[in-house]
């Protein structure tokens, strides 16, 4: 399950990937920094806002449809969230008023409502892909996900050349969410009508979900309290000058995590609930292999070309901060998502989600702290400070609490083997010189993916090179 999810969504992380960049490359210009502020706080409302309310639902569709609909109880699963899903929109016209009646700047104000409105849409969107990806319906997942990534691109980049400002990202973001609920609607109605709410199997997703929600909402709260925190004590143009250097690392690697975690997710827990403890050893080994074999070297590629890479895909205003800050998030951000994509899975598969509340609330009050010393002194550097520590003590903190619920294996022998290929990348690197532009970005990365690679086929890293040969004999064995 795990490498058909792989293959299969291979072709939507590229898409994600691809368009996470014209993301940057396009507002950054559209937009002016003080606007690119506005849209990167007004993103994080709508995202505590879904994360709050909505995630614990989301959560329990995804953890338990194949227990469920294995046992013949898919339809009452999905009637419950699917109702409980109507009960909490609800909370959605408070958040609206909230809005209406806070002190913002106007442009704010927009990018906060228009936030508020997409919740709707997207959390109906999120619960259709979290029960086809359970289900291992890899190309219905994929269709939303496609749907939403080069809608909300295409739709919010014309918002933009408008003049809405930085609200017109979150504006395309909600209309592309539309289309996607419009879509997913006919099937989510058939898997829930013959169903019933059940306030039992309510009660256990509120239990085992909630803390999923808390601990998430610690999470953006350390991924976002700076943008605040910034805005505060210096303005809305160094915010975003910090979130386009953010974005230019944190959705590079997100792309990688995301894909593995789309895969890896459900192939673990479909391995503990059909194979056991001996069945998810093994498949979670297999996955942290793959995941540091792709993500380390990612993650000190994207520091290496940093001021290139900056110069190319970041507006000029912002360029220059840019390059500053990407390399600090690409270090937090490969801490980030070792912690949520796989250690984090102890936690929900063991479904003791109260440890990974608590894991969360570890570098979420550091970052918070931090920020309050670092941030006054230092400026952006302090944020910048702050965020690495924090990411640091987080994945610490989820080791050592993940291994009294279910521990995950850490493949040492792939670790070490990455660790020291990715080490050779960087002195071959470091010494092509700054020449700007394309040119530098060209060499450096073909160089490094060179040097890498050769070293990682050599040492047969995670067995990836025995598993594509195996593969590879499998497709030529087959008959024409």
């Amino acid at each position: 399950m795990f490498w058909r999810g792989v293959v299969g969504y291979l072709p939507v992380n590229i898409i994600q990937g691809l368009v996470g960049l014209a993301t940057i490359v396009t507002f950054t210009r559209l937009l002016e920094p003080s606007q690119f502020g506005d849209y990167a706080l007004g993103f994080a409302a709508m995202s505590l806002l879904h994360t709050a309310v909505f995630t614990w639902n989301e959560a329990a569709m995804a953890r338990y449809w194949v227990g469920e609909s294995d046992r013949g109880h898919g339809r009452q699963h999905a009637a419950t969230v699917y109702r409980t899903w109507l009960a909490l929109l609800t909370v959605l016209p408070v958040a609206l008023a909230a809005a209406l009646l806070i002190p913002m700047s106007p442009g704010l104000k927009l990018a906060v409502i228009a936030g508020v409105l997409s919740v709707l849409p997207r959390t109906f969107a999120k619960l259709a892909q979290e029960r086809r990806r359970a289900q291992g319906d890899v190309a219905g997942a994929a269709t939303i996900e496609i749907i939403q990534t080069l809608g909300a691109f295409g739709l919010g980049a014309i918002l933009a050349w408008q003049g809405f400002g930085g609200a017109a990202p979150l504006i395309g973001f909600g209309l592309a969410a539309v289309v996607c609920m419009i879509w997913a609607l006919p099937q989510e109605v058939v898997e829930s009508r013959q169903g019933t709410f059940e306030a039992p199997r309510a009660q256990r997703h509120l239990s085992y979900g909630l803390p999923v929600a808390l601990s998430l909402i610690l999470a953006l709260a350390l991924s976002t309290t700076d943008r605040f925190l910034l805005a505060a004590f210096l303005d809305e143009a160094t915010v975003g000058v910090y979130h386009a250097g953010y974005s230019l690392a944190n959705r590079t690697l997100d792309v990688l995590f995301i894909w593995l975690g789309a895969a890896g997710g459900p192939a673990l827990i479909a391995a503990l609930e059909r194979g056991g403890s001996s069945e998810l050893t093994r498949a979670a080994r297999e996955q942290a292999s793959l995941m540091l074999l792709l993500c380390v070297p990612a993650a000190v590629g994207l520091a290496l070309v940093a001021a290139p890479l900056a110069q190319l895909m970041v507006g000029p205003d912002l360029a220059q901060g840019a390059a500053q800050v990407t390399p600090w998030i690409a270090v937090s951000g490969l801490l980030a998502g070792l912690t949520t994509y796989y250690f984090h899975q102890a936690f929900t598969l063991s479904q003791r989600t109260r440890l990974l509340l608590l894991a969360m609330a570890v570098p979420a009050l550091a970052n918070l702290i931090l920020n309050l010393i670092l941030i006054p002194r230092f400026g952006l550097d302090g944020a910048l400070w702050a965020t690495v520590a924090s990411y640091g003590l987080g994945l610490a903190a989820s080791i050592a609490l993940g291994g009294r619920s279910l521990a995950l294996p850490i493949p040492w022998r792939p670790l070490i083997q990455t660790l020291g290929a990715t080490a050779v990348m960087a002195l071959v690197v470091i010494q092509i010189p700054a020449l700007g532009g394309w040119s530098e970005l060209m060499l450096k990365a073909g160089a490094g993916a060179l040097v890498f690679g050769a070293i990682t086929f050599t040492l047969d890293t995670g067995a990836l090179r025995s598993r594509g040969l195996v593969l590879l004999r499998n497709l030529k064995a087959r008959p024409a």
